[in-house]
């Protein structure tokens, strides 16, 4: 039997690896093809591919959105792509992989036209995302402490040595300090591998000191990147001297560019910029912000995920990463609750519309929801896009502009409804329930109206 391998990873590294994974095992099976999937979640890697796996690989998939070292693999052909690719079309993934040959001028080939591929079509896309991914886990710790120290009294981590100090301490003071840096650092990471950390995290680091905020951090990281690779092409050491390149010439050069690039060229006119976006936000009028809130939730319910989706959350944690609580995140979190919950409505309400596998699915999909989790939805979206993708749009849309109308305010930037019972977390608990509630009836509704009955 041939044998493939296959790496998946999403930016969480919660839903969308998992549902690659599961797609291209069910398509191999299908197919009659052996095939192992290494999955890179938010707990790590699970299930490694093996040297002696690898030696006895027909080929190699890479269903990916962040950056993956490829580098084991070297002598494989190796066919690429996104978690989308996988988890929308992964019979057409195992049948291009099955094409590939093992010789050594088709595997020079598919590097080329691979790595062109990437630069052109999702290089940008990708490293941002690996630096969202190593950024994520930090947002949500430190929110979710934050909040935690909020449930003694708005005021209580004022006073030092308490319990609510010492939370807030770890998750403002700390968690919170390190998301920019580690943002930056993991978007050079991307672009120029390991020499991009030094330049990218000291680069994140100056942006959050001179108030340059996330957008500062994301100038930074490609900054970073890029000069390195620059520095490896104009830099030529004798073979003697080469040690001394990446633990002398390169972190130096790259964080001397870096820092006064941002302190003197880039940092005060993007601090004005999130200046004036924050007080364009403190100053929107009721009508002003329900556009706003209704823009973010079509945005968060268009690709699920995606990095649209992805765009509207980064905007809502860059509101909320001064540890206050913000309207935008609360839009952000509702519109992004709304598609799965809908839709595992929708499989409770219209049986008739749904198969046996979706109504499973439903249950799963009511799961993610309430966790925050969009990508619960996917499946169904791509099962019938033309009816459920405008139907998630719809409740979502409600859900964040019903948001921006009451007012609600969140200051946290993930945990579903498990951080609803958390004291001054969320301004406006029960309103914010209803918005949810509002917009997830919308979705299931049309849903539910708009498929067709299962024959």
């Amino acid at each position: 039997m041939v044998k493939l391998l296959a790496v998946t990873s999403c930016p969480t590294g919660i839903a969308h690896t998992y549902m690659a994974a599961e797609a291209l095992q069910m398509a191999a099976n299908e197919a009659g093809v052996d095939i192992k999937v290494e999955t890179y979640g938010s707990i790590g890697v699970e299930n490694e591919i093996t040297e002696e796996e690898i030696r006895e690989a027909h080929a190699v998939i890479i269903a990916a959105d962040t950056k993956i070292d490829k580098t084991k693999f070297d002598g494989l052909p190796i066919l690429e792509g996104t978690v989308q690719d996988a988890i929308k079309n992964p019979k057409q993934l195992i049948e291009d992989a099955m094409k590939l040959e093992k010789t050594k001028e088709h595997v020079e080939k598919v590097h080329k036209e691979k790595d062109r591929h990437t630069q052109i079509k999702k290089g940008p896309y990708q490293h941002l995302m690996t630096g969202v991914s190593y950024m994520i886990p930090f947002v949500v710790a430190g929110g979710i402490l934050i909040a935690i120290s909020f449930a003694f009294g708005i005021h209580a981590a004022d006073n030092e040595g308490t319990l609510p100090w010492a939370l807030n301490l770890i998750g403002g003071g700390s968690a919170f300090a390190l998301m920019i840096p580690i943002l930056s650092g993991f978007i050079a990471y991307s672009i120029a591998d390991r020499p991009g950390l030094v330049p990218g995290m000291i680069g994140g680091m100056l942006s959050s000191q001179i108030g340059a905020g996330f957008l500062g951090g994301i100038i930074a990281g490609f900054l970073a990147g890029y000069i390195i690779v620059l520095l490896r092409k104009w830099i030529k050491l004798p073979k003697t001297m080469e040690g001394l390149m990446p633990v002398l010439v390169l972190p130096l050069l790259s964080s001397l560019i870096v820092g006064l690039l941002m302190i003197y060229v880039i940092g005060t006119p993007v601090a004005a910029m999130n200046a004036g976006l924050s007080n364009w936000l403190d100053n929107l009028q009721e009508g002003s912000a329900i556009v706003l809130g209704l823009v973010l939730g079509l945005m968060m319910a268009f690709d699920m995920g995606g990095p649209i989706n992805k765009a509207a959350y980064t905007f809502g944690v860059g509101t909320i990463a001064a540890g206050q609580s913000s309207s935008v995140m609360a839009a952000v979190m509702a519109a992004g609750m709304t598609p799965p919950i809908g839709i595992g409505i929708a499989t409770l309400l219209y049986k008739r519309k749904f198969t046996k596998e979706e109504k499973e699915a439903g249950k799963a999909a009511l799961v993610l929801g309430i966790s925050f989790i969009t990508e619960g939805a996917i499946p169904f979206a791509a099962a019938d896009p033309i009816r459920v993708i405008p139907s998630l749009m719809a409740g979502s849309g409600v859900a964040g502009a019903l948001t921006m109308l009451f007012k609600v305010k969140l200051a946290v930037p993930h945990g579903g409804v498990f951080v609803l019972p958390i004291p001054n977390a969320v301004e406006g608990v029960l309103l914010y329930t209803i918005a949810i509630l509002v917009g997830t009836i919308i979705t299931a509704i049309m849903v539910g109206n708009l498929k067709r009955s299962i024959e």
